[in-house]
């Protein structure tokens, strides 16, 4: 059995070496948290394969429609910072797929959430770097989630 790797990837990581599954998924994660629509492109396939099902967006396929989900998220006034732990990568020549829990916090005034989310990416060789075609994120805690989806639904006008 695969053990869990305990050392956290926050997207602060030096990013070098983007055909090591780390830091295909440093790079995720430095673009969310940072609010870099351009890594995310370069993270994500560009191509109808890619798929997110996650808490704020329902499913989303192709990387248009997934783009439009981050572009909504960064647009609001709230911030946004997570970290994938206590996770497991499980690779084969052409895809790894990473299981573990995302931790971490939003704010938006006067709101602050903390969050648990549990989290599967799937990634897919492409020359000689991992794309991201895949993600799933779900919060188990149906209170947080209803507080999250309020908290980052867009202001009244």
């Amino acid at each position: 059995m695969t053990q869990p790797i305990q050392t956290p990837i926050t997207g602060r990581e030096e990013l070098g070496d983007l055909s090591r599954p780390e830091q295909a998924l440093a790079q995720f994660y430095r673009g969310l948290n940072g609010r870099d629509l351009a890594l995310l492109a370069e993270n994500w396939e560009p191509s109808d394969d890619a798929a997110m099902d996650n808490p704020l967006g329902g499913i989303a396929r192709g990387w248009p429609a997934i783009r439009a989900l981050y572009e909504r998220l960064f647009a609001s006034d709230g911030r946004l910072s997570v970290e994938f732990h206590d996770y497991t990568i499980h690779e084969s020549d052409s895809l790894f797929y990473a299981v573990g829990r995302e931790r971490g916090r939003f704010e938006r005034s006067p709101v602050g959430l903390d969050l648990a989310i549990r989290t599967t990416r799937i990634f897919r060789r492409v020359g000689s770097r991992w794309r991201q075609v895949h993600h799933h994120g779900s919060i188990e805690d149906p209170a947080r989630l209803g507080a999250y989806r309020q908290a980052v639904s867009p202001a009244p006008r």
